[in-house]
């Protein structure tokens, strides 16, 4: 017995020389600092470290409570949950990391700052508004001297459609009196976060650092900077999110904290099935349904696990870190439904909570309405599930616009026109379809122009379409100058083509419309015109809406109309001029006698009948 005393006490010596001698560290501390006064007061850290959860965490710090510390698998991670009182101080204070001994081996200083503003004075983007989305590597490039960044994989090729090509924040700084002044009121920009993968990195949807902006975009402190210099301009910051997946060059993938981090984290490589029918379909299968959601993009691409609830609170703290520092007036978020959908519905309510009058779109790329509408706050559903997300992005209307421009469409019944109209009918599916972003094409399908097949009328009624229809308009960057990618459907890296004039020595300038044809500046003028008219125009931003179907598929009328306000919208998609009798419209139309184009600056008498103009659109103020 004796013996196994004394192999004891020298096992005991051992260990507390092991300890004495463990070399410590702290990489990484996230969220990298907060704020006092949350509506939320607790706060999860994410300390990353070699043996750090060897250690014990204390803090003193008055109003700060350390709740529990939680050991994962991975012996390099430890998180800590903390309560922040209502009445703590901003300030730094240490934690301190002890060793068996009760000796402090490390220590770290932690940050609260003071709140800017409170969550309810948040702003989020509204129906008063319009988007401008950028892909900001190809938007301006505004510092060359950030292309190419010292040990990060990709560096810069514009020749290569799918590399990088030099746009960066600085570049988005630079042009925001040219946004102003063409009468957007809001940027969403594509993802700028740490995209440190080996190829196609531009995009910036495999995040591999989610509290640091790419330096080949910029900093964070530059991301700040673009929020604040938009704000003063009146111009409102989207920001575009990712929960669903990160990239296989994130930091963590070389030391995952848990066997469930990921999805499928182990085996074979999974691909999600894309079948986003199997989450309302009452007769799917379960592997449908978990291949839907947990399956990754691609491999490149891999799938978090949001059941996860440290992975579930990491994410959700991002979001609000984000909000918080740049103040931003809304999130885009990409790929809405693929994450696990209990945490989606989590997500938005702890950012909706902590931002009242914040603004959410999420992505649900489907033209069935039913699944789209789905996952807005205040839908019934069928089967309890409850939503916190305000909007999402219109793409039923989107693919019927599309549909109802084509040229070859059939004109029968359900061809032209009537395409889209019957597809708004469907708003009685939404709780709420004013709060829906419209839009004729973003970064992932053919430029608006394209679609139409370069046909200038065409285009012009279905930008005319998107400005003074219900919901909250988007165009896309270069839109305003017909930029297009005939010959490479589908092709993101031709789609994403870089914007004339947003780098040295080209040739055309969208900015100043050098180079430009006649064509283009037309288009551009006439976009300008619509986006600064809206921006005083009541009645299209949030005023009612009545229309008519269509009696033959090429003339679509409605009315955007308040108290004070009333708008005549008229498409007609005819090669030829028509006259449009009134009498049909008697019951919008009572007591009105004029009407002037907002296009043309033309007036009408609006008595019996007016002339339409081929292959064109009329937007009509009526007094």
């Amino acid at each position: 017995m004796r013996h196994y005393k004394l192999l004891g006490a020298f096992l005991s010596l051992l260990m507390i020389g092991f300890h004495a001698h463990a070399k410590y560290e702290i990489d990484r501390v996230e969220p990298t600092f907060w704020w006092t006064g949350m509506k939320n007061q607790d706060l999860q850290l994410m300390i990353y470290g070699e043996k750090i959860s060897d250690l014990k965490p204390e803090v003193s710090y008055q109003g700060v409570t350390l709740k529990q510390a939680i050991s994962v698998e991975s012996p390099n991670y430890l998180f800590l949950d903390l309560h922040i009182s209502p009445e703590t101080n901003p300030g730094k204070f240490d934690i301190l990391f002890k060793d068996v001994k009760g000796k402090t081996v490390k220590r770290y200083a932690y940050e609260l700052k003071e709140r800017s503003q409170k969550g309810e004075e948040y702003k989020g983007f509204d129906n008063s508004d319009v988007m401008y989305l950028i892909t900001p590597d190809r938007f301006v490039n505004g510092n060359p001297d950030n292309d190419n960044v010292a040990g990060l994989k990709e560096q810069s090729d514009r020749n290569f459609k799918g590399g990088r090509h030099g746009g960066d924040i600085q570049g988005i700084i630079n042009s925001l009196d040219y946004i102003k002044d063409m009468g957007f009121t809001a940027i969403w920009v594509n993802p700028v976060l740490e995209n440190d993968q080996e190829t196609y990195s531009y995009h910036g949807y495999s995040t591999t650092d989610f509290y640091r902006v790419d330096p080949r975009f910029g900093t964070n402190e530059e991301y700040k900077q673009l929020s604040d210099q938009a704000a003063s301009k009146d111009i409102k910051l989207i920001m575009d999110m990712i929960l669903n997946h990160c990239g296989s060059e994130h930091w963590w993938m070389k030391d995952l904290p848990s066997s469930d981090w990921l999805n499928y984290q182990e085996g074979e490589f999974v691909q999600t099935n894309h079948k986003k029918a199997a989450i309302l379909d009452p007769y799917a299968s379960k592997i449908d349904k978990e291949k839907y959601f947990d399956g990754w993009f691609v491999k490149t691409m891999p799938d978090l696990n949001q059941r996860n609830p440290l992975m579930a609170n990491y994410l959700i703290q991002n979001t609000i870190w984000w909000v918080e520092y740049l103040n931003l007036a809304g999130i885009r978020m990409d790929t809405y439904s693929y994450p696990d959908m209990d945490f989606m519905a989590e997500w938005t309510r702890r950012v909706m909570e902590e931002y009242p009058n914040f603004n959410i779109v999420g992505e649900e790329w489907s033209e069935n309405p039913a699944l789209v509408s789905y996952w807005q706050k205040g839908k019934e559903n069928f089967n309890g599930y409850v939503s916190y997300l305000p909007s999402l992005m219109d793409f039923p209307l989107q693919g019927a616009l599309k549909k109802s421009l084509q040229r070859e469409a059939v004109q029968a019944y359900n061809g032209g026109l009537n395409t889209v109209y019957e597809m708004l009918a469907n708003d009685f599916l939404y709780a709420d379809p004013f709060n829906l972003v419209i839009f004729p094409d973003n970064h992932d399908m053919d430029r608006f122009f394209t679609q139409v097949n370069g046909d200038v009328g065409l285009f012009k009624m279905g930008v005319a379409y998107v400005l003074t229809m219900r919901g909250i308009p988007q165009l896309y960057y270069g839109t305003e100058v017909l930029m297009q990618n005939e010959g490479h459907p589908g092709d993101h890296g031709i789609i994403r083509t870089d914007f004339p004039g947003g780098w040295e020595g080209d040739k055309v300038n969208a900015f100043t419309g050098e180079g430009l044809s006649g064509e283009q500046k037309d288009a551009k003028e006439f976009v300008k015109r619509l986006l600064n008219w809206r921006k005083d125009n009541k009645a299209v931003q949030e005023g009612k809406l009545t229309h008519y179907a269509p009696e033959n598929n090429d003339i679509y009328v409605y009315f955007r109309y308040n108290a004070d306000e009333k708008v005549m919208v008229v498409l007609n998609k005819s090669k030829n001029n028509q006259t449009l009798k009134l009498d049909r419209f008697s019951q919008l139309l009572e007591g009105v006698t004029q009407g002037k184009d907002v296009i043309s600056g033309k007036s009408f008498d609006m008595k019996d009948s007016i002339e339409l103009t081929a292959d064109s659109p009329m937007v009509l103020e009526l007094k």
